[in-house]
């Protein structure tokens, strides 16, 4: 039997300099609807900025090192709204919030019906909003019938073919 996931519960980032990126998140978050929590963990301050599915938080980093998406470590985080008319409500909470985005436009390189938005937090970690795509759609509508681990849902739409 698998595990159901119900999606991601919260992501922590490690941020540079903390009142730094504590003013780029209240301003970027509070745009967008989330909430925010304070609770020090081992005497460290920590932000928890929460919505209604998932919890952003971060803290602050051990070391000093320059963000770099292509090292290991996180690329980018992306958060799913319901449509277009979504991530372009997010578009303009942000730009009134004063935060400088890239888009929203279309990205067809990822799919044909990919529309999103990014911009990036002080370190340097990129933060994107997409809508809900329809292959993204598919998947979740159709999770019951993927058979195979590899590419499960190319295989079941050549199947039905």
């Amino acid at each position: 039997m698998a595990v159901e996931f119900l999606g991601i519960d919260h992501i922590y980032l490690s941020v540079s300099d903390f009142s730094r990126s504590e003013e780029f998140y209240d301003h970027a978050l509070r745009a967008l609807g989330f909430h925010r929590g304070d609770s020090p963990i081992g005497g460290a301050p920590h932000r928890h900025y929460y919505c209604r599915h998932f919890q952003l938080s971060i803290r602050p980093a051990r070391r000093e090192l320059v963000h770099d998406p292509y090292a290991p470590g996180v690329h980018h985080v992306c958060m799913r709204v319901s449509d277009r008319a979504a991530v372009d409500a997010a578009a303009e909470a942000l730009k009134a919030a004063g935060i400088d985005i890239d888009g929203p436009k279309p990205w067809p390189e990822y799919a044909p019906d990919y529309y999103a938005l990014f911009f990036s937090d002080p370190d340097g970690i990129r933060l994107e909003i997409v809508n809900y795509f329809e292959r993204r759609g598919m998947l979740h509508a159709r999770w019951h019938e993927l058979e195979v681990f590899e590419n499960p849902l190319d295989r079941l739409l050549a199947k039905k073919s």
